[in-house]
């Protein structure tokens, strides 16, 4: 699997809010942790939920700023832009990956 690759254009599609190919990325399982909402979003139904309500809603946009990978692991370190009160913050993803997909997601502001 090129962990590279899969982020640029998982990053894509989160942009183009392409909500059904944005899930594809994901185990249909798979766990998201984002300590700054303080929730845990769980399998597609969850995840979905997640992306409508902050990144559609807010019409958040992400810039990948760097990317560390190591093994089926990612860190990346992202500026997100869109209609929030910050106007533009940075966050975090740490991911691990199982069969070509996300199965595990920690999210957070930094």
């Amino acid at each position: 699997m090129d962990i590279k690759s899969f982020i640029s254009d998982w990053i894509s599609l989160s942009n183009a809010f392409d909500t059904n190919k944005y899930l594809q990325k994901y185990n249909p399982h798979a766990i998201l942790d984002d300590p700054s909402v303080g929730r845990k979003f769980i399998g597609h139904a969850g995840i979905k939920d997640y992306f409508t309500s902050y990144f559609i809603g807010y019409n958040t946009h992400t810039r990948l700023i760097k990317l560390d990978i190591n093994n089926n692991e990612a860190h990346l370190e992202v500026e997100f832009t869109g209609e929030f009160p910050e106007r533009k913050t940075s966050g975090i993803f740490d991911m691990t990956f199982k069969d070509g997909k996300i199965a595990t997601v920690k999210a957070d502001l930094i």
